[in-house]
């Protein structure tokens, strides 16, 4: 418990910090940082750490790599990614037989899909208002969060049982309606501090939305962490686990939104 507390007192602050305050080379550095950490947790999880090293090497690079070439060259993002995708297959190919079909999915997922959805807070940002960024955290932390207290009050139907046993289908309909209560509060505070003008049934719609999509993502990593039997992919924030595990909803919601805000304003 004190480690939790702990956490939270120093991550909050420091993560409404990055999101709403620090100049955007500070925010981009710290995605491609999370983007790192979160793909060495996937490989290590498969074991592709002992197995490949240098597949390994250039998958973390390659996470890190996405963010930043985003950020300040985005017209090399589209020839980094191709020179990464070839070399992990080659990679593959020469060392045929050892490296297993999962592994090499991994190595994918963690180069190219991880740093891809880490990316995407820049392209929230860039929706017109730093503000527009935490929605992935509102939208992700607030469905868990409700989802949690509905089911512990409510649950009695399993939603997912050969995944995570303790889900339940009240828990998730509770995490819909929390999301789309939290997505109301969030049009009226733009609106009424921050003269923006998005529409309350839009962006009540995209909550309920991000909230399957925070429960699917959610019971995605569960899934691997289940196949590979291991119980959190790190400890980076100590109780809270790794970045997998605290980011593991973030990481299906901030695509999302990306796509979908622009069309609110």
């Amino acid at each position: 418990m004190k480690s939790r507390i702990l956490v939270s007192v120093v991550g909050v602050p420091l993560l409404l910090y990055v999101v709403l305050f620090a100049p955007e080379w500070v925010t981009a550095v710290a995605l491609a940082i999370l983007s790192g950490i979160a793909a060495g947790e996937l490989l290590e999880c498969v074991g592709l750490l002992k197995e490949s090293r240098f597949l390994s090497r250039i998958t973390v690079y390659a996470a890190v790599w996405t963010p930043l070439c985003a950020a300040f060259l985005p017209q090399w993002r589209g020839l980094s990614l191709l020179i990464y995708y070839l070399l992990a297959f080659a990679v593959a190919v020469y060392r045929a037989g050892e490296i297993k079909f999962a592994q090499l999915m991994a190595a994918l997922f963690g180069g190219l899909l991880i740093p891809y959805s880490f990316s995407a807070f820049l392209l929230v940002e860039a929706a017109g208002h730093r503000g527009y960024l935490l929605l992935p955290f509102i939208f992700s932390f607030g469905s868990d969060t409700c989802a949690f207290f509905a089911g512990n009050a409510f649950g009695r139907h399993k939603l997912a049982p050969r995944v995570s046993p303790h889900k339940t289908v009240e828990g998730a309909v509770g995490g819909l309606l929390g999301d789309l209560v939290l997505a109301i509060g969030f049009v009226y505070v733009m609106n009424r501090y921050f003269s923006q003008s998005l529409h309350y049934g839009g962006m009540a719609v995209i909550g309920v939305v991000c909230s399957a999509i925070a429960q699917l993502g959610d019971l995605t990593f569960s899934l691997i962490k289940r196949e590979f039997g291991i119980k959190d992919y790190g400890h980076i924030f100590l109780a809270h686990g790794g970045v997998l595990d605290r980011f593991d909803s973030v990481l299906f919601v901030a695509p999302a939104m990306a796509l979908i805000l622009p069309h609110l304003m």
